[in-house]
């Protein structure tokens, strides 16, 4: 039976942060009688689509949706992740990516499982490669709130799973969003960019990204588990071979990360310390190994 259809369960599976580059990623490709999509209450719902508004920094809106109805599972991709966004506005990001756990955790009964994608940004890429067991150092107030949010989630839910990863490179639910729309977005408009030469991630294909970390979620795995790429790949490159292989004719400038106004990160090499199914490194947007990428958006 395919991972997607596990759970049979009358109680609902909550998606939060559908409009999230991960999220979208997940909710494309989930196939679950019960989802419930959810996204913050600023976000431009698209026509047709059903998906439930929630603020996470808000404690009583949180109590209100789980006195309706007890998920058996949370897949948790909400978050501020815009780098220059948190650190411009601390108090903002720290009460949606840090106070939103805390009043998930205060709330969510001891049946409901959690699991949270993080990012690969509790590490600066300057002391990899990353394991599971690397002690995160972030240099973003991003990377701060994330690191937060996983040790809190650890202390209070050591049954529920932290998954970790770098770029997804897909369609994103409203065009503008993650690196391939960003490029055709801004390309289309004439608008400049810029991307860091000295910047390296593990980036790999959405479709591919999100039934991994399905998989994981439904597994019941506990802990940190880190969606590797057979190799990392560095900006500049990735950002050429998207340009070329759809044709997008965006025209790039590259910018050392000492150069930026808000920290960057280096070459974050995430690996992981496990051995079975679930662990095996996924290839890398570069190699075009994709089983068929973005075919929601290609």
């Amino acid at each position: 039976m395919s991972v997607f259809h596990a759970r049979e369960e009358t109680a609902p599976v909550w998606l939060l942060g559908v409009s999230s580059m991960l999220g979208w990623s997940i909710a494309t490709h989930a196939r679950m009688p019960r989802l419930e999509l959810y996204c913050n209450p600023h976000t431009r719902i698209p026509r047709g689509a059903r998906w439930h508004q929630l603020a996470l920094q808000n404690r009583a809106e949180v109590a209100a949706a789980f006195a309706r109805e007890t998920p058996s599972l949370i897949i948790h991709c909400a978050g501020i992740c815009d780098v220059e966004k948190c650190e411009t506005s601390p108090e903002f990001a720290h009460a949606v990516n840090v106070q939103g756990m805390d009043n998930l955790l205060r709330h969510a009964p001891a049946s409901t499982r959690l699991v949270y994608v993080s990012s690969d940004h509790v590490f600066s890429g300057d002391s990899g490669p990353y394991t599971e067991s690397s002690p995160p150092d972030p240099i973003s107030y991003y990377g701060h709130t994330r690191v937060a949010a996983e040790a809190m989630l650890r202390e209070r839910r050591p049954d529920a799973l932290i998954v970790r990863a770098g770029l997804w490179i897909g369609p994103s639910y409203n065009g503008r969003l993650g690196h391939l729309d960003w490029l055709r977005y801004r390309s289309a408009r004439g608008l400049p960019m810029t991307v860091v030469r000295d910047e390296h991630r593990s980036a790999v294909w959405a479709d591919e990204a999100a039934e991994r970390t399905l998989a994981l979620a439904l597994a019941e795995i506990s802990g940190i588990r880190h969606v590797v790429a057979e190799r990392v790949v560095a900006r500049p490159a990735l950002a050429d071979y998207l340009n070329q292989r759809f044709a997008i004719g965006a025209r790039l400038s590259t910018m050392a990360r000492s150069e930026r106004r808000v920290p960057h990160l280096g070459q974050v090499t995430l690996r992981t310390e496990y051995r079975d199914a679930l662990a095996t490194p996924l290839a890398p947007v570069l190699s075009g190994n994709s089983r068929k990428p973005l075919e929601h958006g290609e």
